[in-house]
């Protein structure tokens, strides 16, 4: 059985974005860039709801040949567009760059990913990443967490219909400020 991992970076408040999608207060530094640079490597599928695979495919399949692109954002390019992709989406019609898309039952097709043999699988996007929680998928969470307060915006953990007990596996201070926290899902 694979492992479901939900990684992101959030504010100490909770928020992977602050109101309006506003992500700029996460710019990473290169230690943070490098450290989800190698869960990239590490992943054999991701997950996307339809809001992060927008931002994600607007950007990634041609930063490596973008001016000023420096050697870790052109590796984590070239990582991105290779491996395989699931986009959950009711409204897209296409996507591409090694991606499959989903538009039926999210839940019982991240279990069926979840039984296949295989790496590690993570999720993104808070929309699907809630409902896998709310099903008992995830197996572990990381959160990135910078030190700034946004107030409001999209949490990272959704509404939940019963507790997820978790034990700390790996916490980690960057030197920019930002905490690495790895947990693993007690089962």
């Amino acid at each position: 059985m694979r492992k479901l991992i939900y990684g992101m970076n959030v504010t100490l408040d909770g928020c992977i974005a602050a109101p309006g999608d506003d992500i700029a207060w996460g710019v990473p530094s290169d230690e943070l860039f490098r450290f989800w640079s190698d869960q990239l490597e590490a992943t054999d599928l991701s997950l996307y709801g339809r809001k992060l695979w927008e931002t994600m495919s607007s950007h990634w399949p041609t930063a490596d040949r973008q001016p000023g692109t420096n050697d870790a954002e052109a590796e984590f390019a070239r990582r991105w567009r290779n491996m395989s992709k699931v986009v959950f989406s009711s409204t897209l019609d296409e996507v591409d760059w090694n991606t499959r898309l989903v538009s039926g039952d999210a839940v019982a097709e991240i279990t069926r990913l979840k039984a296949e043999e295989g790496g590690p699988m993570d999720i993104g996007g808070a929309t699907l990443a809630g409902a896998a929680m709310r099903a008992g998928l995830i197996d572990e969470y990381v959160l990135a967490t910078a030190p700034v307060l946004v107030g409001s915006g999209t949490p990272f953990f959704a509404a939940l219909d019963r507790w997820v007990d978790l034990r700390l596996i790996e916490t980690r201070p960057l030197p920019c400020g930002v905490v690495l926290s790895r947990y693993e899902t007690r089962r």
